[in-house]
């Protein structure tokens, strides 16, 4: 028993030594942090041809077509305008709250979309993830990147709204676009860590819906988020101005919104943006990569 025990080790090096003088590597292995960068920006071009086709099957069975990426938050907006702003008057206080709830709805619809999208990437991917060889991280980012097209349809019917109800044009517009790029980042980093996450536990599909809702009410998407400070203990309310949809939320509310009620100033909220975008986006991709190899198996 020892001498196979032996053998089988004295085979295991020779075999290792051989690989490494022909430069063999172990099949399935994680490749390298910088190696599997490399290998998912040479997949852009499939990322992007990915997230097209997605956007173009989302809306091919509809009638109406790619016109329900504008449809959609409408619709959205209008029905919780009816019920928060008018039935409840969550509307008190707050100047142009149309185009304050449109604000807080299209931003969060955005990382709420590729948070349920992520948290399926891998499950819902099983067949290609098992018939190609290319990088799983490229499946949550062509979830983002579907998304953020939609994002950007609702984006220009929320200008259109702020026009129309009376904001002014103004240079400060221009900081939508650094505010989106964060959240974009942020997102796909949540899109990573919950993509690792769902490929481990299928139930977390059914339960991100009530996770998302909640996170909805905690985001002041529907209501000014100064409400929770005459209502909460200040250390929870001070936990809730940390949330990064608020903050991503508020910072496009500043920018659109001559007189958006804000939670902190506008340097702390860049500040906080800034953090949260690194650390989830870094820490969902490096999180995500340390599980490359396990993807599709099983």
């Amino acid at each position: 028993m020892a001498d196979t025990a032996v053998a089988d080790a004295d085979s295991g090096l020779a075999g290792r030594q051989l690989a490494d003088r022909y430069g063999l590597s172990i099949a399935g292995e994680r490749p390298t942090l910088p190696a599997y960068t490399r290998k998912l920006w040479s997949y852009r071009h499939f990322i992007a041809a990915y997230a097209n086709a997605k956007v173009t099957s989302s809306f091919s069975q509809a009638r109406l077509g790619q016109l329900w990426q504008v449809l959609t938050p409408l619709t959205n907006a209008a029905v919780y305008y009816l019920i928060f702003g008018i039935i409840l008057n969550t509307k008190s206080g707050i100047p142009n709250f149309i185009a304050y709830l449109c604000v807080g709805l299209f931003v969060f619809t955005f990382t709420q979309s590729v948070a349920l999208g992520g948290t399926t990437a891998i499950t819902s991917n099983l067949g290609l993830i098992r018939a190609l060889h290319f990088p799983r991280a490229s499946l949550p980012f062509a979830i983002t990147m579907t998304q953020f097209q939609h994002l950007i349809s609702a984006m220009v019917v929320l200008v259109g709204i702020v026009l129309v109800t009376g904001e002014p044009i103004k240079l400060e517009w221009l900081l939508v676009i650094p505010a989106l790029l964060l959240q974009s980042v942020f997102s796909v980093g949540l899109a990573l860590l919950l993509a690792r996450l769902g490929s481990k536990m299928t139930d977390l599909k059914q339960v991100m819906p009530f996770v998302m809702r909640a996170w909805m009410y905690g985001s002041g998407v529907l209501y000014s988020v100064k409400a929770f400070s005459d209502n909460l203990p200040a250390m929870v309310a001070a936990l809730i101005h940390l949330n990064p949809l608020l903050v991503y939320i508020e910072l496009v509310r500043h920018a659109l919104l001559e007189n958006a009620p804000l939670t902190s100033s506008v340097p702390r909220l860049w500040l906080l943006a800034t953090a949260w975008a690194l650390v989830m986006g870094i820490g969902g991709y490096v999180y995500f990569w340390r599980g490359e190899q396990e993807y599709g198996r099983g």
